[in-house]
């Protein structure tokens, strides 16, 4: 015979377990919500302040820009080499010294000085303009279908009347270290004639090294106000010799009779301040705990 207080006992029990059980059914684990993904390249994982992966922080290609290479007040600095080689032995050549800083709110800042020469010109190497851009992210990386973000250049010209340079870029991975960048743009005169002009830049990348090695292709279409339109298109080499810096090198070729037989760009570029590597890098707010 079972003594009645076994089985008040018993009972208690069993009803205290069921509630435990219950509760731990219910109630959903931090994790519960949190995607994991896994990356066959590190440079593709979210390291950003803003959600962007290491790639999109290292410059990957010369004509196309691509969300926001910066952290708010991380800072670094591009020498850019530009020669075109056009029909009867003219060649230009364009240097640009770049300085550039992230901000808040998915906000970046970049200054720029050119210089240029052009071998039919007795003058030698002049100054070109004096230029401020500032690009606006409308979400955090991969929020947004294809990460749009707005691009606002003005270019304080050094003979002439200055130039504004509206865009919008676009810019995304997709399967293992594969990139892309797309821009679409427009520039005209302040003053004067007001020539406008209208552009689409776009690249390719794939990802052989990782934060090392990659190859890709790109190129730019052309539409200047009463002038024939111009078409470049050619490889594209990124090597990264440091976590803080890159080099690249492009050669492109004219499509059309308009066009430069050959526009070739060097690209070399280092990040000091905050240094991408030593960011917190982005974290998931499930994984934060907020």
């Amino acid at each position: 015979m079972i003594h009645p207080k076994s089985l008040a006992i018993l009972g208690a029990a069993t009803v205290a377990a069921a509630s435990a059980h219950a509760q731990t059914s219910e109630k959903p684990t931090a994790f519960s919500d949190l995607v994991v993904q896994d990356y066959a390249f590190s440079e593709d994982k979210p390291v950003g302040a803003f959600g962007q992966p290491e790639w999109v922080k290292q410059r990957r290609f010369s004509t196309t820009r691509i969300h926001l290479q910066k952290d708010p007040w991380e800072m670094g600095v591009e020498e850019w080499y530009r020669v075109r080689t056009f029909d009867g032995g003219r060649v230009t050549q364009r240097s640009q010294t770049e300085f550039e800083m992230g901000l808040p709110y998915r906000m970046q800042l970049d200054i720029y000085e050119k210089t240029i020469h052009d071998n039919e010109d007795d003058n030698g190497w002049q100054q070109d303009e004096f230029a401020v851009e500032l690009r606006y992210a409308f979400a955090d990386w991969g929020v947004l279908p294809l990460n749009p973000t707005l691009y606002f250049e003005y270019a304080f010209a050094h003979e002439g009347a200055d130039i504004i340079e509206p865009k919008i870029l676009f810019g995304d991975d997709f399967g293992k270290g594969w990139h892309w960048g797309l821009n679409f743009i427009y520039e005209t005169q302040v003053w004067g004639e007001k020539t406008s002009e209208y552009a689409i830049a776009g690249g390719i990348s794939k990802t052989l090294v990782d934060n090392c090695f990659s190859l890709g292709i790109e190129g730019k279409w052309t539409a200047i106000e009463d002038e024939k339109s111009e078409a470049i298109l050619g490889p594209s080499i990124q090597w990264r010799p440091t976590d803080n810096t890159h080099l690249d090198l492009v050669a492109m070729a004219g499509l059309t009779n308009s066009s430069p037989n050959t526009e070739c760009w060097l690209i070399f570029g280092f990040d000091f301040g905050k240094g991408s590597k030593q960011t917190k890098g982005y974290t998931p707010t499930t994984v934060a705990g907020h």
